[in-house]
């Protein structure tokens, strides 16, 4: 979940823990989109002098939340080669529940922008798909996250690549073994359902594969405003259900536990 410090999302952190309240929530995790160095798509997250507000907060909301629902402190973290340092220092410098790793650009294309979505012209859609993996691995390899965040982004226009691709298959199997070596868990995010693509993050067939190798799954609504606050949850713990996922984890302090899905 979001605040208005990203640029693009609506809403306090009290109204996002007033919707999951009245949702039937127990726990919901604020997430926003973390500063970058260089003023790197400075205007889709947070400046760094705005930290402290935000813990402070979100603090405040959880402490006004207690008995109610619990309220995480986290955030997501671009992963974009060269700014490793930068991140890692951003992450030890605060009392965070849980990262996530997110990949939004390949080079300096972001691809799930739509302001730069003619660039998809330019690119092979199987090309761009195998580029996309490939940094999703490398954050998994990087080990400072503790969820990789919507781990299919690429789809999220609906550009599709050769259906049952080798070579997709194969970068999807080097990103789920590096996850699975990490330790981290694989996001499940309802966000596509709301985007051009109308599916879940990730598709079944990862959620599959990563559930067979044991890969420990967190849900996410990527809400960007209070309205979407545990939109589509049902049918993402619906689908890891049905691929033999019988738990769902949840962080604080960064330090994983384990809830059975019909607690959640």
């Amino acid at each position: 979940m979001h605040t208005p410090r990203c640029n693009h999302a609506v809403g306090s952190v009290q109204e996002y823990a007033d919707a999951a309240i009245r949702t039937g929530l127990k726990e919901i995790g604020m997430s926003d989109h973390s500063p970058m160095p260089n003023d790197y798509d400075k205007a889709w997250r947070m400046d760094r002098s705005e930290m402290s507000g935000y813990l402070s907060e979100v603090e405040c909301v959880r402490e006004a939340c207690k008995g109610q629902l619990d309220v995480r402190i986290g955030l997501e973290a671009d992963f974009h080669p060269g700014t490793e340092h930068y991140v890692e220092e951003m992450i030890a410098s605060y009392p965070w529940d849980y990262v996530i790793g997110s990949v939004h650009y390949i080079g300096d294309w972001g691809f799930d922008n739509p302001d730069t979505i003619d660039i998809w012209k330019e690119w092979n859609v199987e090309d761009a798909y195998c580029a996309y993996f490939d940094l999703v691995t490398r954050s998994a390899e990087s080990r400072m996250f503790d969820i990789i965040g919507h781990p299919d982004l690429i789809k999220k226009f609906g550009h599709r690549p050769p259906e049952n691709s080798l070579r997709i298959l194969d970068a999807e199997e080097r990103m789920l073994q590096a996850v699975l070596a990490s330790g981290a868990a694989l996001e499940i995010s309802s966000a596509g359902l709301r985007k051009p693509v109308g599916e879940i993050y990730p598709h079944e067939r990862i959620v599959k594969r990563a559930a067979a190798l044991g890969i420990p799954f967190a849900f996410g609504s990527d809400a960007h405003s209070p309205a979407e606050v545990g939109h589509g949850m049902d049918t993402c713990l619906s689908m890891l259900s049905a691929c033999g996922v019988q738990e769902i984890a949840s962080f604080k302090a960064r330090k994983r536990s384990m809830q059975k899905i019909d607690r959640v």
